[in-house]
């Protein structure tokens, strides 16, 4: 597949033309194309179209709106600041305000960015922006509920009402930002489950570390599986988000810095597999990040030495190395 092809269906994703999976749909359509050309020189090549007409002198083409990207950036800037005004009176005034007024004011904001959300995507105009008010709403939603109920019930119920209303959005309006929203939500809940639920009230700090750690890789799993039906390159770099925040969780846990290892390794190893395959940048980045932020920390929680940690990694540095030569190897030969 030529690279001018691949860079044209980057760029109509980035700009909200195509989606990520119709995108890799044509990508893998024309591999299947040019494969089978070469396979069989003598089979016959798709007839050209005749090219269209030249418009008429005197008859302009239509020139398309520019207020498309005003009208987003307007929006964008709406829910943001509707978002912050209700932030600031809430915290400006919270102590005075009564239980009523806490719950009217988060009702209402959550109402409003939803309903916004709904109008938007059921006009099929600013997907985009649909999408962002959504995530907005569902987080708002949540913590309108935690308020309206109060108390651990209330933290739980949250966390569920906002989850339902951002897996509905992910399935509706398959845009990158309630994949974000979900994962915050997640996270969240995560850390509420592990607090309220799963830690006895005698549990230990590095226990309830240890849960978390575990309930990040499920959701990092969660997000592994959202990537082969919705947007890949998010889904999957957020499993690797979910996965750097289960090494922080087992960092935490009473020797735990094997297991921080091992989580923080995998991840990124996956990442960078998928970015071998698929050239997508964000893959290589996340992955290095995590790595270069879990190894030297939990080299050192388990040498307590600096010189220890700068063995280890060398030899990483070393098996990274060596697996790129390989790699490279193997593809020269192929």
């Amino acid at each position: 597949m030529s690279s001018r092809l691949d860079d044209e269906l980057s760029r109509l994703v980035s700009a909200g033309v195509l989606r990520q999976y119709q995108a890799d749909s044509i990508r893998d359509a024309a591999d299947a194309e040019i494969a089978a050309a070469l396979a069989d020189p003598g089979r016959p090549r798709p007839r050209q179209e005749p090219p269209e007409p030249e418009p008429a002198k005197g008859k302009r083409p239509p020139v398309p709106a520019h207020t498309s990207a005003l009208v987003e950036v307007l929006g964008y800037i709406g829910g943001a600041l509707l978002l912050g005004a209700v932030a600031l009176l809430t915290l400006a005034n919270w102590g005075e305000m009564g239980r009523a007024a806490r719950i009217t004011t988060g009702t209402a904001a959550a109402v409003v960015l939803l309903g916004a959300a709904v109008v938007l995507a059921l006009v099929r105009r600013r997907e985009q922006l649909s999408s962002a008010l959504a995530a907005l709403g569902c987080c708002v939603a949540g913590f309108a509920t935690y308020v309206a109920i109060e108390g651990e019930a209330g933290r739980v119920t949250g966390v569920a009402i906002a989850l339902a209303l951002a897996a509905g959005g992910v399935c509706w309006l398959q845009q990158p930002s309630l994949l974000v929203a979900t994962f915050g939500i997640l996270a969240v809940g995560v850390l509420v489950i592990t607090a309220d639920v799963l830690t006895p009230d005698t549990g230990s700090a590095p226990n309830s570390a240890g849960i978390a750690g575990t309930g990040f890789i499920i959701v990092a799993f969660v997000f592994a599986m959202l990537g082969l039906v919705r947007d890949q390159v998010t889904s999957w770099s957020l499993a690797g988000a979910a996965m750097f925040s289960s090494s922080i969780c087992w960092l935490v846990q009473e020797r735990g810095e094997i297991m921080a290892l091992a989580v923080g390794t995998a991840g990124p190893a996956a990442l960078l597999v998928a970015y071998g395959r698929t050239r997508r940048s964000a893959y290589a980045v996340v992955g290095c990040a995590i790595l270069l932020v879990i190894w030297p920390t939990a080299l050192y929680q388990l040498t307590d030495n600096l010189a220890g940690v700068a063995i280890g990694l060398v030899v990483a540095s070393a098996v990274l190395l060596l697996a790129v030569l390989m790699l490279s190897r193997r593809r020269s030969n192929a």
